[in-house]
């Protein structure tokens, strides 16, 4: 497997220009691992080449397809649960002339935006008048969202109550798996988007009421973290809530959001 360190440094050029996070030179094994799969299906016989050729190439569909393989995607059901009690406590206070809406805007599979979508079924009801938009940087993750379906070993951190009913265990094919409810699955929806760059009107993603940004900061840059946080807060409704992982902290980032508890932010005024 020859991967110099020429062609890691391309590679994390790329991902660093096109996602915003610069790969330290001790993850170049990493990066090796997750790209060696690429180079077999592409048929060059080096990683070296296969790094090359791509850049000669400037193929869009094969450098989506190593953002894709780079981006790291760990989530699961009702992750920092405090998150979604807060929001609970705050759901009564909402006008119920208007849709409350909610963004995931690092949505990876999907999990965190379904645990909003059945908390919202609980209050609001499964046909009530609320919307979940999950955004990943990610292609196949925001593919793999849309489908609803998950391995039973996912589960974890859903309430047997709420497996009940909103989530079906299959059979068959599908032994082993669970796909998220019709009724939820019809009020989430997944689109692809990087949270470096301004937004695509075709998104519709308009005003929310709260933000999920969780556990994403960390990986960037003060500026990049500036960048980021800026685009996204376009989007956070008056007295709207953002919610960052806790090990994250806006402190120099942002002075649009106050403080409320840990990880949860109000946009000030």
């Amino acid at each position: 497997m020859d991967f110099s360190p020429q062609s890691f440094n391309a590679i994390a050029d790329l991902f660093e220009r096109l996602a915003g996070i610069r790969y330290a030179p001790e993850k170049k094994q990493t990066v090796a691992m997750r790209l060696l799969r690429l180079a077999q299906e592409s048929g060059t016989e080096s990683l070296d080449d296969y790094v090359r050729l791509t850049l000669e190439r400037n193929d869009p569909a094969e450098i989506t397809r190593i953002v894709d393989r780079l981006t790291t995607n760990e989530t699961y059901f009702f992750r920092e649960p405090q998150h979604f009690e807060f929001m609970e406590q705050m759901l009564p206070l909402h006008d119920r002339r208007r849709p409350y809406r909610v963004w995931s805007a690092a949505s990876s599979t999907g999990e965190e935006a379904f645990t909003v979508a059945m908390v919202l079924a609980d209050a609001l009801g499964p046909a009530g008048n609320w919307e979940v938009v999950g955004t990943d940087l990610s292609s196949s993750v925001v593919a793999a969202a849309r489908t609803g379906l998950y391995g039973m070993e996912r589960i974890n951190g859903i309430s047997q109550k709420r497996l009940q009913k909103y989530c079906l265990k299959g059979s068959g094919d599908y032994q082993g798996k669970m796909l998220m409810s019709r009724e939820l699955r019809a009020k989430v929806r997944f689109e692809q988007a990087n949270l470096m760059d301004p937004f695509s009107p075709q998104l519709r993603l308009g005003k929310f009421d709260v933000i999920f940004l969780r556990n994403v900061l960390i990986y960037f840059d003060l500026e990049a973290k500036q960048a980021i946080v800026g685009n996204v807060l376009k989007h956070l409704g008056p007295h709207g809530f953002f919610f960052t992982g806790h090990a994250e902290t806006l402190t120099g980032v942002t002075w649009e959001l106050a403080a409320v508890q840990p990880a949860v932010y109000e946009r000030a005024g």
